[in-house]
């Protein structure tokens, strides 16, 4: 391979030299928009015909165990897949790719490139009640930093080419290209320039372009707005955000609960056995829970609610509307445990059709029950739509997202006013008890989160074991005045951390606190470390995010603070140098 290495270093340099950066930028995005929208094709069409191949000869006048049978399959499968294959964990989709950004320099492992495709196809083919958003985001986000790695980009384009990747997997998947620019600058982004804005652009209308080309216009729910807004329906809309923003709430909490119960199995065996069997029970008794979701909501669009009913032991019962409303408050509630059970029993999916789903059901029964009561007359697909955008809204915290994704997925543009109400209020509501999104929420617990904010998206990529000083002489408890002296002759520092035989820190020494003292010979060796030692105002551990370090600084009005690992002291960190690497990412982090 010596050739090879020969002929694209000759290239790289040829690059270097005639090619500007901004405009290879614009070929690697382009790039990156094609692969994407490629495998956006292939992930689509391997999810729908193992869908098909599995369901298309169930009959739809009864319950079947095969709804029991299939997705128990399918997380063993997967699972398996996972732990013998992939070795690594590659569930949470987005999560996994905001991770990258904030703690791993925006390298992504190469073999994300596919695996987590195969996996959502097997999870979703067999009927997890999960979606493929998720899983595209992180295979396109892989594919924009693994090209910028191969083209030996630095930091800041391998970061914009993971933005890239992620706005032509929502273009290709949802056909929405502005969807797909919104969601990277929403939920993934953190600076915003004209420069970054246009290879966002280029990916995500190369991705869709591709996709049309290879798979129609057809939309992703099919539906026509008919009638205009009416302003008479502004209060309903209100309470139906109201209403999403609750249940997005309930969504991430509970999502992130029973996640929690699984995981606690240790054993991989029963924690399969475990969740398989709840996850098959639950589509057992609630068949629209089988994959994403799709075909239910666009029974509820087309004036064909009753259809929900299919496949199950309440097929008898169609004609009853009040049947329909009673299944149909227990899919609300139970969507996100399924969802909940599929990634955390083993399933490889994303949240974005289970959001879509809950809310555009609890649009429904908002709707119904409206209609119910006789006051007024709603309708009842407009809710829906409005219902899909609430709950995404609140459960990412990205109303824009939201908004302009239910537009463009079923074409209904006319119906961005109540879509824009509905997703505002919904997550004005949700963001009072959920300040961050599911996907950011477990980020935000361990301080990896990269956040809007500049200063703590700064103070995210600073690492401390890097900032770390290790040339400060240490000294024994038990030495006298006299050792003290002799290790201060050799030092250049005004801080001398105290240690014992372990290693564990006990104290420090302060130069000034002995500067009196140091020369008078009679106390060499009648006094001790101990007797000058004094307790650090804070101590930092190796392990504490950045922000962490800074507010103990604030705190303790302290200019240099010990650092330890496992009770061990390894070192002190300055706020002189803090600062100065602050300055040094903040320049690298906004510069175009």
């Amino acid at each position: 391979m010596s050739w090879w290495s020969n002929w694209f270093g000759r290239f790289l340099i040829w690059r270097g030299r005639y090619v500007k950066e901004k405009n290879f930028i614009l070929v690697l995005s382009l790039l990156v928009g094609v692969v994407t929208g490629l495998a956006a094709v292939m992930l689509k069409n391997m999810v729908h015909y193992t869908h098909l191949f599995f369901t298309e000869r169930l009959q739809v006048d009864g319950g079947s165990l095969l709804f029991f049978i299939y997705p128990f399959i399918g997380i063993w499968l997967t699972s398996l897949f996972v732990r013998y294959f992939v070795r690594e964990d590659i569930s949470h989709g987005v999560t996994k790719v905001l991770y990258a950004i904030s703690r791993r320099n925006s390298m992504i492992k190469p073999h994300n490139n596919y695996s987590s495709m195969i996996a959502s196809t097997i999870t979703i083919g067999f009927g997890g009640s999960v979606g493929t958003e998720a899983t595209i985001v992180l295979t396109g986000a892989s594919i924009g930093s693994n090209l910028a790695r191969f083209f030996r980009m630095n930091y800041k384009v391998m970061t914009l080419m993971i933005g890239c990747g992620a706005a032509g997997a929502i273009a290709g998947i949802f056909k929405a290209p502005i969807a797909g620019i919104v969601f990277t600058l929403e939920v993934l982004m953190l600076d915003l320039t004209m420069a970054s804005l246009i290879p966002l652009m280029i990916s995500a209308i190369s991705s869709y372009v591709l996709v049309y080309f290879l798979m129609g216009d057809g939309m992703v729910l099919d539906f026509t707005v008919h009638d205009h807004f009416s302003l008479a329906n502004v209060p309903y809309y209100i309470i139906l955000g109201i209403f999403c923003g609750f249940l997005s709430v309930y969504f991430i909490r509970m999502n992130i609960r029973i996640e929690h119960f699984v995981a606690s199995i240790k054993n991989p065996f029963k924690k399969v056995l475990v969740g398989g069997a709840l996850l098959g029970l639950l589509i057992y008794i609630f068949p629209p829970l089988y994959g994403e979701g799709y075909t239910s909501l666009q029974d509820l669009l087309t004036d064909n609610a009753d259809n929900i009913l299919n496949n199950t032991y309440f097929f008898s019962l169609k004609g009853s509307m009040f049947m329909v409303v009673l299944y149909v408050i227990g899919l609300v509630f139970v969507k996100v445990i399924a969802t909940a059970l599929t990634n955390g029993s083993g399933g490889v999916g994303g949240v974005f059709a289970p959001s879509l789903f809950t809310g555009g059901v609890g649009g429904f029964l908002i709707a119904t029950l409206i209609n119910m009561s006789g006051i007024v007359t709603v309708p009842v697909s407009y809710f829906v739509l409005a219902g899909m955008a609430g709950v995404m809204s609140g459960v990412m915290n990205s109303p824009l997202t939201a908004m302009f994704l239910i537009a463009e997925i079923t074409g209904g543009y006319a119906m961005l006013v109540p879509l824009m109400l509905t997703s505002v209020v919904a997550h004005l509501t949700g963001r009072g008890m959920e300040p961050h999104s599911i996907y950011a929420r477990r980020l935000a617990m361990k301080g990896d989160l990269i956040t809007h904010n500049k200063d703590k998206a700064v103070l995210t990529l600073m690492k401390l074991d890097k900032v770390i000083e290790t040339d400060l002489k240490t000294i024994s408890v038990d030495a006298t005045l006299g050792d003290m002296v002799k290790v201060v002759s050799k030092s250049s520092r005004n801080i001398f951390p105290v240690i014992d035989v372990n290693g564990e820190l006990l104290g420090i020494v302060l130069l000034d606190n002995i500067r009196k003292i140091m020369f008078n010979q009679d106390l060499y060796t009648t006094t001790y470390v101990r007797d000058y030692m004094v307790t650090p105002p804070a101590v930092v551990n190796v392990e504490d995010p950045m922000d962490v370090v800074m507010k103990k600084f604030e705190e303790t009005d302290a200019w240099n603070l010990p650092v330890i690992q496992n009770d061990k002291y390894i070192g002190f960190v300055s706020k002189a140098k803090i600062f100065n690497t602050y300055r040094r990412v903040l320049q690298h982090f906004s510069d175009e």
